[in-house]
């Protein structure tokens, strides 16, 4: 009897466009998980600036509850006063305050303290561009609290 060769024998591997399909598969996911990543490390920073700017603010807070017959009221236009050894103890915090804010973010940081009798409101702002993907976006974080006064402070 005549037997016939078969057709098409089954396949062994795989060719060469499976194996390009699949790279450029994997090029692709790759892409995305770099990606994700570098957006999880804008807004990590994002984040460690709000948390160090309210570190700065209730530290500042806790040296005006120390110190609640001083008046406090401060803007970051204003240069603090000198660290000087005749300087109050209100100056040496002022000082400390404005160290603290321009070292955590520079000379385009801001900081304000107002104090309203019973009422103090401290205020940080900061250049965040990098986070918002904006030129000049700034983040600005408010602390606002009532102390107790000295009744021997008030007019």
């Amino acid at each position: 009897m005549f037997r016939t060769p078969p057709l098409s024998a089954p396949q062994a591997g795989m060719t060469l466009i499976e194996v390009l399909v699949s790279v450029l598969i994997l090029a692709v996911g790759l892409l995305g998980a770099a990606l994700i990543q570098l957006k999880a490390l804008k807004y990590t920073d994002s984040s460690r600036m709000t948390s160090q700017a309210s570190f700065i603010a209730y530290d500042m807070l806790d040296r005006i509850r120390a110190n609640s017959g001083a008046d406090y009221s401060w803007g970051r236009l204003e240069i603090a006063p000198a660290n000087t050894a005749m300087a109050s103890v209100r100056d040496l915090d002022l000082h400390d305050f404005e160290a603290n804010i321009l070292g955590f973010a520079g000379e385009s940081a801001k900081g304000t303290v107002s104090a309203n009798q019973r009422e103090v409101t401290i205020s940080i702002s900061w250049d965040d561009s990098r986070a918002v993907n904006a030129s000049g976006a700034r983040e600005t974080f408010t602390l606002t609290s009532r102390i107790a006064v000295d009744p021997g402070a008030l007019p």
